[in-house]
């Protein structure tokens, strides 16, 4: 049955379901479920506005006229590609449930975006951050772990957060992760990591949890799973005490772990395994990190590298 839009109810009947879609089968994080839910109401007012009544309706002439609305109303590219996003995985549901027939936006394509290159940082400033945390202290000792483990596994913040003590086996120096779509996969870590993690698990982790029973890895002060907002606050306060300019937040340590990776020689496909990526295609673009990196060094050591008069890079 197609669903009716503006009636009564059945709008938020369809989002609910929709949403445990995502959730349950899906497997996708509170962020994805909240962007794509956002993204879906403000397509539906738009559908409304547009006196359509239902979603068998909408076809990519009236798609082509939602992203023109979008740019009128100021969206940069991005945005209306997130947007398109939230509808190519809301219309294969509708496909899948059969409450439509044909997929509009199938011939519809998204703004082409220019790749910007991942941020990282030099290995020197790594090991700055890395050294911050306070490890006298129960939270120190937390943070130095979660830092290294960041750095030398390449972590995801919300795989970080995820991890129970069962997860991780300090004597193989392995840890059991799972990353989007809850796809399971084991990384690495090596001895500084692993000489943080066994601090923190014989000192520091036993402090926090208190009478807690939790089986989570890394705690707050109240002895709870430490949350996603609460490491990039404290990766935050440790870049500004460091003194490292830009922006740091917990992904620039998954950066610079595939960059450092790759730059000392690893083999892409072996990055791409550890890093969780589904296609070779998204670790690619830390080659050209790489290779920009290179060309940087290159022209400021190589003493024929520029021109005549033309100044260093």
């Amino acid at each position: 049955m197609i669903p009716l839009l503006g009636s009564e109810g059945s709008t938020e009947r369809l989002l609910h379901n929709y949403v445990n879609y995502l959730t349950v089968e899906r497997h996708a994080s509170p962020f994805t479920v909240r962007n794509y839910t956002h993204n879906l109401r403000h397509f539906l007012e738009f559908l409304i506005k547009e006196k359509v009544l239902t979603l068998g309706e909408v076809d990519r002439f009236l798609l082509r006229r939602y992203i023109a609305a979008l740019v009128e109303r100021g969206f940069d590219k991005a945005t209306v590609a997130q947007k398109l996003s939230a509808l190519r995985s809301f219309y294969r549901y509708l496909m899948r449930e059969n409450m439509v027939t044909s997929n509009p936006l199938a011939d519809v394509s998204s703004p082409k975006l220019a790749r910007r290159l991942p941020s990282f940082l030099p290995g020197e400033e790594v090991k700055l951050l890395l050294e911050m945390p306070d490890t006298s202290t129960p939270q120190g000792q937390r943070d130095r772990a979660m830092l290294e483990l960041l750095y030398a596994a390449g972590l995801r913040v919300s795989e970080l957060v995820g991890l129970d003590v069962a997860h991780v086996d300090l004597q193989s120096r392995e840890i059991r992760v799972w990353g989007k779509g809850s796809k399971e996969r084991m990384v690495l870590m090596g001895k500084p990591a692993a000489v943080a993690l066994d601090l923190y698990l014989r000192q520091g982790r036993s402090k926090l949890r208190g009478d807690s029973r939790t089986e989570a890895l890394f705690l707050n002060r109240y002895g709870k799973r430490l949350s996603q907002r609460a490491v990039q606050k404290a990766i935050k306060g440790y870049a500004l005490k460091a003194g490292l300019e830009g922006k740091v937040h917990p992904h620039i340590l998954r950066h610079s772990f595939a960059t450092h990776l790759l730059d000392g020689g690893a083999d892409l496909r072996v990055v791409q395994e550890l890093l969780g990526h589904a296609s070779l295609t998204t670790t690619q673009i830390y080659t050209h990190v790489t290779q920009s990196q290179a060309r940087k060094v290159y022209l400021k050591a190589h003493p024929r590298a520029r021109g005549k008069g033309e100044p260093k890079s």
